[in-house]
């Protein structure tokens, strides 16, 4: 796990704690688009996809291949805006670069890119100055690096759990325990 540092938390991975019970981010793992501890945070939600495309929310538009990507659930903050991002590792350092709110030309040209994956998100997380040090010192959240496939769309539902699973045996176990224990 990475300790808070003063250089903030941009390029890191939120991992929702087990206990966090927070509707909008329970077993919720965030990329950290943007942070200094002055201005806040920006994060968008990796493994919550919607079963819509933007094609379905921007009927009629004529946006070339950008009409099939599909729409992830960013976070609750302007859920009734769409917004893009894309994601791309740096070549010389291989850490995982994101940028969000994009403009549709510019997301075009990206996903055009072999180089970067872009995505549809409905909101984004956001937090003020001093509220994710506050979160991250209550233990909210766990913190970890973004691997080399934390983007596939068909890890989707375990990368919660992944992710979880390599902080201790602990998390392991909470995280492959079933929602329901009466069921088990």
């Amino acid at each position: 796990m990475r300790e808070f540092a003063s250089a903030g938390l941009t390029g890191s991975l939120l991992i929702a704690h087990p206990e966090l019970r927070d509707p909008n981010f329970v077993k919720t793992v965030l990329f950290i688009a943007a942070h200094t501890p002055k201005d806040g945070a920006i994060g968008l939600v990796l493994n919550r996809p919607t079963d819509r495309r933007v094609a379905d929310l921007l009927p009629g538009q004529d946006l070339g291949p950008l009409t099939q990507l599909p729409v992830f659930f960013g976070g609750p903050v302007e859920t009734e805006q769409l917004i893009f991002a894309a994601f791309c590792r740096d070549p010389k350092t291989g850490i995982l670069q994101g940028y969000h709110h994009l403009g549709l030309e510019e997301a075009q040209a990206l996903l055009e890119t072999s180089q970067s994956v872009v995505r549809a998100y409905v909101g984004y997380s956001g937090w003020s100055k001093g509220q994710l040090e506050g979160e991250l010192s209550q233990k909210a959240w766990l913190v970890g690096k973004p691997g080399s496939d934390v983007l596939s769309e068909k890890r989707c539902g375990l990368l919660w759990r992944d992710s979880v699973s390599g902080f201790g045996p602990w998390f392991r176990l909470v995280a492959e325990a079933p929602e329901d224990l009466s069921l088990s």
